[in-house]
């Protein structure tokens, strides 16, 4: 039987779920929420409009959830349940943030695409994939019976992760015309998403589309022992692939290991490894000024704050730092900025470069991935959360990615930022722009082209199933999440990845 995400309810096998997903699921960095009474009402609804619709139009029920329709539909009850839920508490009051969404665009593909489609450039800065197929030490039948993914919908879960679910996922199933592998947090042997791979994955994409689509991010873990030797490394990494920039994450390995020590870019505590300097520099010196450094999501570890990103900025302005997840924190309402919750979630960015005197559209760029995919089911939240990074991090700033493929495609996430405004209340009230067709097309793909100074290809990539299946095998179509589900699924994702490269270690 088929589940659709978040009501554990079972329906039919032909039925791919709704287009808009609600999870739960998460990037396995924070464990995922129970939907909220106003998502399990969405849903309700949404299910229930949806069937309506697909008679109205003569669609079977999958068709139409496969359809431009479906996923406005969907977003149309989201919007609705958010304006019934916020008069509840405030009588005559209306959300600071919401989908425009004609009613006629339920039923009219026109209509339709005029609310949620689009032909803009999109280009998407955090992509990941899990290659395990190509890692003979994370094949064991042990592995597979505690990999929490195992029921992902295929009978052996690799194919889920795999670079051709990847790029099927970004290329056909969604608007992405360009994108950005970027590593997790992972030690480099034996990595399922190690350089090696994320290569091989862009010299796949390159031979399906004639050109070069596909970005590779460079990790960097200057913090390991000896630390020297992992700044050696980059030069190494630098002369043997084409690397657009660094990924690093000044939590990692401490998150994991209780002898583990974080570090910060600016180097601020002396009893932790001083090494953000010389890893800027190294970066520098190597023509890759570009550090993407994951801040947010935190966990237990307070190395994830981006309280060193001002300082570090400030210090380098030869240097780009772009801050993956914009320090947003899970479970943590985003609001206005204020003093009072200067030190919370995404302010604590906005605190970290006022102090150091950065201002917007400077050296300091600020990533959606996994906090849009978070926040558009809460609309109130994602007016403030995009205000605040227009505000203050700047207009050309603000960088899409999605995090995905944990997500599935991620064609829901830019429909939903397509057809998602912020109010005029909000815009006068804390001086939030107006997100204008010209601001999304920014956010979705134009800045991101300027950090890295590449020519957008707009073309969309038209491999055919029969040539991705030549490279491995075919996939069935489905609207899914695919990252864990669960708190425990969450847990059990990273302590399984981590046990299985440290083995390797070892």
């Amino acid at each position: 039987m088929g589940r659709q995400e978040g009501t554990r309810l079972h329906w039919k096998d032909e039925d791919p779920g709704l287009p808009i997903k609600f999870g739960p699921c998460s990037n396995a960095e924070y464990d995922p929420e129970p939907l909220s009474p106003l998502v399990r009402e969405t849903i309700r609804r949404a299910r229930d409009e949806c069937e309506r619709n697909a008679r109205r139009t003569g669609m079977s029920r999958r068709e139409f959830l496969l359809s431009i329709c479906g996923a406005a539909t969907t977003l149309l009850a989201l919007d609705a349940c958010t304006r019934e839920s916020v008069r509840e508490v405030s009588p005559g009051t209306t959300p600071g943030g919401g989908y425009s969404i004609p009613p006629e665009a339920t039923t009219d593909p026109e209509v339709a695409h005029d609310a949620i489609g689009g032909e803009e450039f999109v280009f998407d800065i955090q992509g990941h994939l899990l290659e395990y197929d190509l890692n003979p030490i994370l094949n064991g039948q042990d592995f597979w019976d505690r990999f929490p993914q195992k029921n992902c919908g295929e009978d052996d879960p690799r194919v889920c992760y795999s670079i051709e679910s990847f790029l099927e996922l970004m290329f056909l199933r969604s608007d992405t015309s360009m994108l950005v592998l970027s590593a997790l947090p992972i030690y480099p042997a034996g990595s399922p998403l190690s350089t090696e791979i994320m290569d091989e994955t862009r010299r796949i994409a390159e031979g399906l589309c004639r050109d070069e689509r596909v970005l590779l991010h460079a990790q960097a873990l200057p913090n390991l022992d000896p630390s020297e030797s992992s700044l050696d490394a980059m030069d190494d990494t630098v002369a043997r692939y084409p690397i657009a920039a660094w990924k690093t994450f000044t939590h990692f390995p401490d998150v994991f290991e209780s002898n583990g020590k974080g570090w910060w870019l600016d180097d601020r505590d002396p009893d932790l490894p001083q090494v953000g300097e010389r890893f800027i520099d190294r970066a520098v010196r190597l023509g890759v000024p570009t550090i993407c450094a994951h801040k947010g999501f935190s966990g237990s570890s307070p190395y994830a704050s981006p309280r060193d990103i001002g300082p570090a900025a400030k210090r380098h302005p030869e240097a780009n730092f772009v801050v993956y997840h914009s320090g947003f924190e899970a479970g943590v309402p985003e609001g206005p900025y204020s003093s009072a919750t200067a030190n919370v979630g995404v302010n604590r960015l906005i605190t970290s470069m006022k102090r150091a005197g950065i201002g917007p559209n400077e050296n300091v760029y600020a990533e959606l991935g996994s906090t849009w995919w978070y926040t558009m089911r809460y609309p109130v939240q994602a007016a403030h959360l995009l205000g605040k990074l227009l505000r203050y991090v700047g207009e050309d700033n603000v960088l899409w990615g999605t995090d995905c493929l944990f997500y599935g495609s991620p064609q829901d996430q830019i429909q939903a930022l397509r057809s998602f405004h912020i109010s005029e209340e909000f815009q006068e009230r804390f001086g939030y722009p107006k997100l204008t067709r010209r601001i999304k097309d920014k956010i979705l793909g134009l800045n991101g082209a300027d950090l890295y100074r590449v020519e957008p290809i707009t073309d969309r990539c038209e491999f055919s199933r029969r040539e991705l299946e030549r490279l491995r095998r075919h996939l069935p179509g489905r609207n899914r999440t695919l990252g864990p589900s669960t708190t425990a699924e969450a847990g059990a994702f990273r302590e399984l990845d981590h046990a299985a490269i440290a083995q390797d270690v070892g």
